[in-house]
């Protein structure tokens, strides 16, 4: 069996598209734009490459961007006032925290004065609380990506045997809770799981979110299975030779091991081109929810768990 890929690159482009046109809507009809602020602490190179894009990208489809750039050594109390002011801003709809944040800074202190409901990465208890209560909530952007492009293979998830591998607070419980709320069949594995290959084996879908490479063979994929890999992890790949600085070429690869996965998976997402733009695409998604939902305005269909 050779799988379907499952071009995430493509289906962002989509989403961001639709983003687009509902902010079109919302500008000409009842004059809002939608305002989403970032706020980066430090110099980690990473971050700033992540902000940049955010910004970008938030431009593109219409909306009102606003950076806070910080220093490193900014004090907490400082921190929590830039984003009691944002909170307090009714241009800002969506406010994340880029992370990690140095580490003098209490994360979930920092994530949990965010308002609840400009918390377009969906990492404040409350948000956690009413998905876990099946409630409405903003949903942390990655599984959000990863149950729409589930929903537009499938149709319906309903009924199958979910697998997701990996428990962290912002990919694997949050995953599973989504796949629950559609009425799959949930499995969280992880490290500790006794038999983990015949536990994945058993899965109509495999959510890989653990954060080792290539840590999941082909033989551990039932034929058939939809395998959505979550992972980003950088190898050394000498295949590709040296750097200018004589260091060795990397790669990135996913959770799974792709070519084995793939000859038995019927569909399969790629590392890169695969969950990764859908974040950012979902990002957008939930700061256009978050200002239709502060002005009492419908939700934008297709763009919500």
């Amino acid at each position: 069996m050779t799988a379907t890929i499952i071009d995430g690159k493509e289906f962002a482009a989509r989403v961001r598209g639709q983003v687009g046109e509902h902010v079109t809507r919302l500008k000409s009809d009842h004059g809002i734009t939608p305002g989403l602020a970032v706020v980066l602490v430090g110099e980690d190179p990473a971050s700033q490459v992540y902000v940049r894009s955010k910004g970008k990208m938030t431009v593109e489809v219409g909306m009102k961007s606003v950076e806070r750039r910080m220093d490193a050594d900014t004090s907490e109390a400082d921190l929590l006032a830039v984003i009691e002011e944002l909170n307090n801003d009714p241009e800002i709809h969506g406010i994340l925290c880029q992370l990690p944040l140095p580490d003098h800074l209490n994360e979930d202190l920092i994530i949990n004065s965010i308002s609840p409901a400009k918390d377009v990465d969906g990492f404040h208890i409350s948000n956690v609380g009413l998905l876990g209560t099946g409630q409405k909530s903003m949903v942390p952007c990655t599984p959000l990506g990863c149950l729409m492009m589930l929903r537009d293979h499938h149709g319906s998830i309903s009924g199958m045997d979910a697998v997701v591998i990996g428990r962290s607070n912002i990919v694997g419980k949050p995953m599973a809770q989504l796949l629950l709320n559609d009425s799959a069949t949930v499995t969280i594995a992880h490290s500790r799981t006794k038999d983990l290959a015949e536990v994945v084996r058993r899965a109509d879908i495999v959510v890989a979110a653990v954060g080792r490479p290539e840590m999941v063979p082909g033989d551990w994929i039932k034929e058939g299975a939809t395998v959505i890999d979550v992972g980003i992890n950088r190898l050394d790949a000498p295949e590709k030779g040296l750097k200018e600085d004589g260091t060795v070429k990397t790669k990135l690869v996913g959770d799974v091991h792709f070519e084995s996965c793939a000859a038995r998976a019927g569909a399969i997402t790629p590392v890169p081109g695969g969950v990764g733009p859908m974040t950012i695409a979902c990002l957008l998604a939930n700061t256009v929810t978050a200002c239709c939902r502060a002005n009492g305005l419908a939700e934008p269909e297709g763009l919500t768990a």
